[in-house]
């Protein structure tokens, strides 16, 4: 009886539930495409955050080979004011205009926005770090985006 309970037991821990990370390795090396160059123009820190998500598809060689120019843009835009003009909600917008350039050959262009509304706190230290931290989780969307839309053409 010992033997089963331990052979069960066994079976249990040396078996995985089949759970994947989304963005593996393996996972990456599923997409047909890889990268050759990017080029940035705009907001530094925006450009950073989606050069990190892309620099997985600049190591393997697939079958279609893109060239990008990515310009990104990030405004902060007073959707609501208060009766003596102070603002009162904000919405970040990150927008990326992508150029694709396939073998050096065929263009294609596409826009990627995302935007984010929140409201105003009175102690700024801790708005502006909210504001970082929104800047930073709407960079990486927009990177998950472009990935999408170039595995897409």
């Amino acid at each position: 009886m010992q033997k089963k309970i331990f052979l069960l037991v066994a079976i249990l821990f040396l078996s995985s539930c089949g759970y994947k990370a989304i963005y593996s390795k393996k996972i990456i090396t599923n997409h047909e495409f890889y990268i050759s160059k990017i080029n940035f123009i705009g907001d530094r820190k925006i450009n950073l955050k989606i050069k990190e998500k892309l620099n997985n598809y600049t190591i393997n060689k697939k079958n279609k080979n893109f060239i990008l120019n990515i310009t990104s843009t990030s405004e902060k835009i007073v959707l609501v004011k208060d009766s003596s003009g102070s603002a009162t909600d904000y919405q970040k917008r990150i927008s990326l205009s992508v150029e694709v350039l396939i073998d050096d050959k065929s263009n294609n262009s596409f826009m990627v926005v995302e935007s984010f509304n929140y409201k105003n706190t009175s102690n700024k230290f801790n708005l502006k770090r909210y504001e970082k931290e929104i800047n930073n989780n709407l960079a990486e969307t927009t990177a998950d985006k472009l990935i999408f839309k170039l595995s897409n053409i």
